[in-house]
């Protein structure tokens, strides 16, 4: 078909997350078999994330992913340069962020990335949050220029 990975949505504490865990391990062999890429993004949902320590649900999620086949998180970023930075220690797979929180200005926003990048994420996989940008065009070529200066 084309395809150069695959990819697989976790609610992670969501209700049914051990089914859904099941299907990533299930998901994870065939990749293996068929020499595709996985990338898991581990989602955190319901009431227990609501209850938790972000650090603690994100390096929770990003290891189980990792553990059960994963080759690259996908996960929001925790706001914190040195939180996140333990997640990616943590995680024996590259790490990439999510569009993340809503920020206020394109500044924000671009300062969340150069952010998860410091703490040691391997890039980004961006789409609504460029694509909701006045001028999403303009905003990837900053997000271009800033990552050659800094």
């Amino acid at each position: 078909m084309g395809a150069d990975a695959v990819s697989v949505h976790i609610k992670h504490w969501f209700r049914d997350r051990v089914d859904q865990l099941s299907i990533l391990g299930c998901v994870s062999e065939r990749c293996d078999f068929w020499g595709m890429p996985l990338v898991a993004m581990m989602y955190p949902r319901g009431q227990r994330h609501r209850q938790s320590n972000v650090f603690e649900v994100v390096a929770h999620a990003a290891r189980a992913g990792a553990e059960l086949g994963a080759d690259i998180i996908k996960y929001n970023y925790t706001g914190d340069v040195d939180t996140f930075r333990r997640v990616v220690e943590g995680c024996p797979v590259p790490v990439v962020i999510a569009g993340g929180p809503k920020t206020n200005t394109g500044m924000e926003f671009l300062q969340m990335i150069e952010g998860a990048l410091e703490a040691g994420a391997r890039g980004v996989a961006i789409g609504r949050t460029y694509s909701r940008q006045d001028d999403p065009v303009k905003m990837t070529m900053a997000n271009s220029r800033h990552r050659q200066q800094g």
